[in-house]
């Protein structure tokens, strides 16, 4: 039987650090799926990840698990790093290369490009929109749960992923007859 997140956290704090490696283990991948999401590249997602676990170590006397999950907590930290990075005006660096010695397929080709054609249009978005976009879409997150990580109404958190979503449609659209 897994053991929940509130007593890990209670674990922890108890002095049983290494307890955290569990909650680390357990929410690792989606908070940098989401970072990867908001930023647009796997560098700086790796590092707002880093940055938001050590945080929430250092932070964890904080949590108050009667206002909301852990994970909650842990994609709010992640989101306010995600901005905090993207108000640096940093340009968004290029995307890995693969090696020239592998040939990619068609398929990969094309793939590739549509993938490098939604990092564009969701790096496009207004902020909000393209937070609340990748917690329902990307990360699956119930609409109530994104309210919370982004401190606004449930109305907001809808409309919000409405518009991204007609935003993107009209972006991707764009770059589709652009790319004939």
């Amino acid at each position: 039987m897994e053991i929940e997140d509130r007593e890990l956290v209670e674990r922890v704090l108890a002095g049983q650090t290494e307890n955290f490696r569990e909650l680390v283990d357990r929410h690792q991948q989606p908070i940098f799926r989401f970072a990867k999401g908001f930023l647009g590249n796997r560098e700086d997602a790796q590092d707002v990840t880093q940055e938001a676990l050590v945080a929430a170590f250092s932070n964890l006397s904080g949590y108050d698990s009667s206002r909301a999950a852990f994970s909650t907590w842990l994609f709010t930290i992640v989101r306010n790093r995600c901005i905090n990075l993207l108000k640096q005006s940093r340009p968004i660096a290029l995307k890995e290369l693969d090696s020239i010695a592998d040939v990619p397929s068609a398929d990969q080709i094309a793939s590739r490009e549509f993938s490098q054609q939604l990092d564009r249009a969701l790096a496009a978005l207004p902020v909000e929109q393209r937070s609340a976009f990748v917690l329902a879409e990307i990360e699956e997150l119930p609409y109530a749960e994104i309210a919370r990580i982004e401190r606004t109404s449930l109305g907001t958190v809808k409309s919000r992923i409405h518009r991204a979503k007609q935003r993107l449609q009209s972006l991707l659209k764009s770059a589709m007859r652009e790319s004939k």
